[in-house]
């Protein structure tokens, strides 16, 4: 058996000696890798030689300005309804043509309804529905027409509609011919609860708003 101070030398003989290196492999670079067996060291240099980074021409440096503090779209919103309600540059739908409510058969009220409901009616209380458009009808085809429509609003349950009859401006001596006739035609039928000539932006003399039953009604 060895003596401890031997084993102590031999100890210190073996840290100061340096360590082994592997012998390099005699195995070729196209040589498989066996399992088991150490990959061989790739230099990428060599590999990606051939490689060229790619160009930067076709990409664009885009540059978006800063939005502004300033809510420019509300200043001018509000700048705009200023000097409507200034100026009177959109007319009031409450507004009556002159000498409208002189003229005979411009509006109807069924008896017994409050005298507020034309008000309502023309300054849009009620949301129109539907529309006929008259032009070019002989007198026949219109109450024809105005029936059909006036028939078909009931079914579906519609509330107000729209007649556009025309101002007559091409008709002889420039007169409204149906004018007149539809708003006779109007009274004449039960489900028509009233009437008021469209205001300007809606047809103006040209048109009706009718008002009609409520469904079930």
């Amino acid at each position: 058996m060895a003596k401890l101070s031997e084993l102590k030398t031999l100890l210190s003989s073996a840290r100061k000696e340096p360590p082994k290196r592997k012998a390099a492999s005699s195995r070729a670079p196209d040589d498989p890798v066996r399992p088991g067996e150490p990959r061989a060291d790739v230099d990428l240099r060599d590999v990606f030689a051939d490689v060229k980074p790619l160009g930067s021409r076709n990409r664009a440096t885009l540059v978006q300005p800063r939005p502004a503090t300033s809510p420019a779209q509300r200043i001018a919103d509000e700048a705009d309804a200023l000097a409507a309600s200034k100026y009177g540059a959109e007319p009031s739908p409450a507004q009556w043509e002159a000498g409208q409510e002189l003229e005979a058969e411009q509006t109807f009220l069924r008896k017994g309804l409050a005298h507020d409901l034309l008000a309502r009616l023309r300054r849009g209380h009620w949301t129109v529905q539907g529309e006929l458009d008259l032009h070019r009808l002989t007198r026949d085809e219109a109450r024809d027409a105005l029936s059909d429509f006036l028939f078909d609003a009931r079914n579906r349950g519609w509330r107000c509609v729209r007649v556009i009859h025309g101002k007559g401006l091409s008709s002889p001596n420039r007169e409204p011919v149906l004018k007149g006739k539809v708003r006779r035609w109007l009274a004449q039928r039960d489900e028509v609860l009233a009437y008021c000539e469209a205001p300007g932006h809606a047809g103006g003399s040209g048109a009706v708003l009718v008002l009609l039953k409520s469904p079930g009604a």
